[in-house]
């Protein structure tokens, strides 16, 4: 017998503590499995075109922002597929909270949301601006009495995980939009919709979560030594792959809750980024996946690029 994957030995000692925190922290209010299979297409970047694509990742384990594998590779891709933009909004897994919020940061903080990692992760600072303008605007957008600005929040991992790799030079004005957890799927929709105006104006909008995000089943897998994806979790993948070329808005919103849907998502959290990132969209988005896999059995890392 070889010796056991670093990254697989690690994770698997967190146990239990790591199935809470690393991976699905909620903010206050104001793994790679390298066995398992990806691919990642790149192409060159274009002149702007002055609409933005939607950019929806999924982010998996912390470990990505300090290891070189098919993950983060594929997130570095992801700056070949896209226009620079003016500026990024990302709503993030990790900032799941009671209350629709915007980061009014004009330096916002790098969040280390995740507990019992390595010291290189904690050591990690994302200095990119923030922009208080563009806060205001995009709580009006939203509707001021639904939407309320906060200091208190920063950039938490599912957001700045992925544009470290991005762009590493940080000196993209980034701001974070909450997820309100008491609110149903269709009012996230809504409230995404809100927000395609963005786009026009060279603003990324940044879905950071999983289409499958599964933890205590990922964990029994690493356990027990296994990472096979189990049927559900396949199957709500590739549900969510056709539903989203489709542009099949009603039928997106019936997937979570359902059955596979709670296999795929205990909680919700994950699962919503997708939701706001897809009500940015319309007809005329071509649909494409840059990265597809499965991490730790149980999480799927498919990226999904509208436009």
């Amino acid at each position: 017998m070889g010796k056991p994957h670093p990254r697989r030995h690690f994770l698997t000692s967190l146990g239990g503590a790591a199935l809470a925190v690393p991976f699905g922290c909620r903010g206050r209010g104001a793994t790679d499995s390298l066995e398992e299979e990806s691919r990642t297409t790149v192409h060159k970047q274009e002149p702007s075109p002055g609409r933005m694509p939607v950019l929806f990742v999924g982010h998996g384990s912390p470990m990505n922002v300090i290891e070189d594998n098919r993950w983060s590779q594929g997130f570095a891709a992801l700056r070949e597929l896209i226009p620079r933009p003016r500026a990024i909004l990302a709503v993030s897994a990790h900032w799941f909270v009671d209350g629709t919020y915007l980061t009014d940061n004009s330096r916002p903080k790098t969040i280390h949301d995740f507990s019992g990692f390595p010291r290189a992760l904690y050591e990690i600072d994302y200095p990119a601006p923030g922009s208080v303008d563009l806060a205001k605007r995009v709580r009006t957008m939203l509707g001021e009495e639904r939407a309320a600005l906060s200091s208190e929040w920063g950039l938490d991992h599912g957001t700045w995980s992925v544009l470290r790799r991005m762009y590493p030079e940080a000196n993209i004005p980034v701001l974070q939009l909450s997820i309100h957890r008491r609110l149903a799927p269709a009012r996230h929709h809504e409230l995404g919709r809100s927000l395609a105006e963005l786009r026009e104006e060279g603003v990324l909008i940044l879905g950071s979560g999983n289409i499958v995000h599964n933890l205590r089943d990922a964990f029994q897998r690493m356990q027990t030594g296994s990472t096979e994806t189990p049927d559900w979790a396949r199957r709500f993948d590739d549900s969510v792959q056709s539903i989203v070329t489709r542009h099949d808005t009603k039928s997106l919103l019936s997937l979570w809750p359902s059955d596979d849907g709670r296999l795929a998502h205990p909680s919700p959290d994950h699962w919503l980024p997708l939701i706001y990132a897809q009500a940015a969209t319309d007809d005329r988005d071509r649909v494409r996946f840059p990265t597809e896999g499965f991490d730790m059995g149980s999480v799927s890392m498919r990226n999904i690029l509208f436009g």
